[in-house]
């Protein structure tokens, strides 16, 4: 085997080893979830990994305990920290297959935009 064949090879191999980090990593974000539960006991919420509500429990004691209006504000406490919760596992995950120096949220935050992928036009008059 000459150097062009084993560099070829050496290449393959760690394509390989990538699309197999990627493939797991991704079975491993449909698995992601958080659970949070009030300080109380009288509420928990599930959120599974895409920020979607999988579970509501409510003691049956909180109807006396809060208003309709607390009770909705309590419960959406809960969601935004089970929701906090599974964001960063998600970054747990995904930051090492980043390339080095391409922020999490500059890909995944709020405010994504291509511009994080697309290299800036050059203009040919200059």
């Amino acid at each position: 085997m000459n150097n062009f064949e084993a560099s070829v090879e050496e290449l393959a191999e760690q394509v390989n080893e990538q699309i197999s980090r990627v493939r797991e990593t991704y079975g491993a974000l449909d698995a992601v979830e958080a659970t949070k539960t009030s300080s109380d006991g009288m509420i928990s919420v599930t959120v599974g990994s895409q920020g979607q509500l999988r579970d509501l429990r409510l003691d049956p004691r909180v109807y006396r305990k809060l208003s309709a209006s607390e009770l909705a504000d309590a419960i959406m406490v809960q969601i935004r920290r089970a929701t906090a919760d599974v964001d960063e596992q998600r970054r747990r995950l995904m930051e090492p297959l980043l390339p080095e120096g391409l922020p999490y949220e500059q890909v995944f935050g709020e405010r994504v935009s291509l511009d994080a992928f697309v290299p800036p036009t050059v203009d040919p008059g200059a």
